[in-house]
């Protein structure tokens, strides 16, 4: 393919970053400059000449400019495969000129619908004439040269100079995928609005998946594999994707998810007592909340702290000096907190591969969204699982009631163990974790390690019992058999939550009768697969 000459472009945008640089670079090389409404203006007022669309076209703007670039002379120019004769003796009879470049970025729909404009605002910055001349121009890409991103306009004249006024078919060519990524994220935007804010579907009949590339990581979940972060587009919150990193080494896709799932759980507690939050593998292994900071990290680490090295850590509030001192005395992957002061950055640069992640805020756990997973052929669509539960919503079903401070350690317990992946056992007492069951092929075995692992602890730093001794278990699912809950009891659990519904339930409420403990249900369950 042979490079084309720029004689004539075509210039319409809603962003006016670096236009009349542009503008001024095209005109010094001779380029005919046909341009729209604030367009023209903006160009004019850079002291350029500039020919409007209704010169072009013989047409007006009419309609509020719904209609000015939809016109054979414009769509001519860009279609026209300008080596067939057919086509040459169509824009000769009808005296259609080549449009050799269009510079088209579109109306601010996402900025539209993110100021909270009212419904006919935003139906009215849906682009009609911008995406049929993108979708033109890329179509014809083998004479047409589309540039659709300000940022491409230093690649653009790059390639103007040193190609002599003229674009190679390999920039065209990427610039046309470029212009179709575009288009089909901002229809994708659209469709989006109509479907979840218009119209209310949780569930539309087409799901249209976006985002933009936002840089490439280390590797993916292993060093063979490669991975990217996207960022979504259109109206969205701020989370572990938008977080500021103030120091480390890059990123990997692990660090990403097990950042992402300690930040979920932190979240939790956000305006409550200061929480600590420690993640292995996408999996709480230590949790708890303390009058201080300091003293909430000390607690979630006594949970494992053999699991705890290598892991992630995130705090529900502003990281203090103390606090991020201790958490440098063992190994640690990534540290994510709302905030940090001048003590605990400074402790932290002594460290210089940990990263440290500032959200500016913590998610709110309760937002609704829907997460989506890919299988074989298909994708897995589901609405987040931001059910929760208040104390009036449990169901005593044991003859002992639990005490004001066994319900409180189930409450902590359960907000823990709808993070943790199932089947899911948690061991709390007085606002920390005792010990956690993760990710076992049945509920007692969960029960089991989780009940080891405070042992462990136990004997590692002196105690005189396990901190099970008098805790809340929680479970994710309900407890399909006795034996989970018996291997709780025996590991000196008081008090169990769990959702119940088996069609075992009596014999689970009569077992834990006959072990001394008050158990409650939740009616719902919080399956983490």
């Amino acid at each position: 393919m042979t490079d084309v000459t720029i004689r004539r472009a075509l210039l319409s945008v809603s962003d006016k970053a670096g236009l009349a640089d542009l503008g001024r670079a095209l005109a010094a090389r001779g380029v005919e400059l046909v341009s729209t409404g604030g367009t023209a203006k903006s160009l004019r007022d850079a002291g350029l000449a500039v020919k409007d669309i209704s010169e072009l076209t013989g047409f007006p703007e009419m309609m509020d400019g719904r209609v000015k670039t939809l016109h054979p002379k414009v769509h001519g120019g860009l279609l026209a495969v300008r080596d067939n004769p057919e086509h040459a003796a169509a824009m000769e009879s009808h005296a259609i000129g080549a449009i050799d470049l269009v510079v088209v970025n579109l109306y601010p729909f996402e900025a539209t619908v993110m100021k909270g404009a009212d419904r006919d605002e935003i139906i009215e910055n849906i682009d009609i004439g911008g995406p049929s001349m993108v979708r033109s121009a890329a179509k014809n890409h083998r004479y047409v040269t589309i540039v659709t991103d300000p940022a491409d306009y230093a690649g653009l004249l790059a390639q103007l100079e040193a190609k002599d006024g003229a674009t190679s078919y390999d920039f065209r060519r990427l610039m046309a995928a470029r212009a179709y990524a575009a288009t089909a994220a901002y229809d994708a935007m659209i469709s989006q609005w109509f479907a979840f804010a218009d119209q209310q579907q949780l569930f539309p009949e087409t799901l249209a998946v976006m985002g933009t590339r936002s840089h490439e990581l280390r590797y993916g979940e292993n060093p063979h594999q490669r991975a990217v972060l996207y960022l979504p587009k259109g109206p969205h919150g701020r989370g572990i994707a938008q977080a500021r990193q103030l120091q480390g080494k890059e990123l990997s896709y692990n660090n990403l998810a097990d950042a992402d799932a300690a930040l979920e759980l932190a979240a939790e507690f956000r305006g409550q007592d200061p929480a600590v939050v420690i993640v292995k593998h996408a999996n709480p292994c230590g949790v708890a909340q303390g009058a201080s900071l300091l003293e909430a990290w000390q607690g979630a680490l006594a949970c494992d702290d053999v699991s705890a090295f290598g892991g992630i850590v995130a705090v529900n509030t502003v990281l203090d000096g103390p606090t991020a001192e201790a958490i440098c005395e063992i190994f640690t992957e990534v540290v994510v907190a709302p905030d940090a002061d001048e003590a605990a950055i400074a402790a932290f640069a002594r460290k210089k591969n940990l990263r440290l992640l500032l959200t500016g805020d913590l998610p709110d756990p309760r937002r609704g969204g829907l997460m989506v997973k890919q299988i074989t052929g298909g994708l897995l669509v589901q609405s987040r699982d931001n059910g929760a539960i208040a104390p009036a919503d449990l169901k005593v079903v044991t003859h002992r009631a639990p005490s004001e401070q066994e319900l409180k350690d189930c409450l902590f317990a359960w907000t823990v163990a709808r993070h943790v992946k199932s089947n899911a056992i948690v061991y709390a007492k007085d606002g920390i974790t005792a010990g956690i069951g993760a990710g076992q092929m049945n509920r007692r075995d969960s029960s089991r390690i989780a009940a080891m692992k405070a042992a462990e602890a136990a004997e590692k730093f002196g105690w005189a019992q396990p901190r099970t001794v008098g805790s809340a278990v929680a479970s994710d699912a309900f407890f399909p058999f006795a034996d989970g809950l018996l291997a709780a009891a025996e590991a000196g659990a008081s008090v169990v939550i769990q959702p119940g519904g088996s069609i075992r339930d009596d014999e689970v409420i009569k077992a834990a009768d006959e072990a001394g403990l008050a158990m409650v249900f939740t009616g719902m369950r919080h399956f983490r697969h």
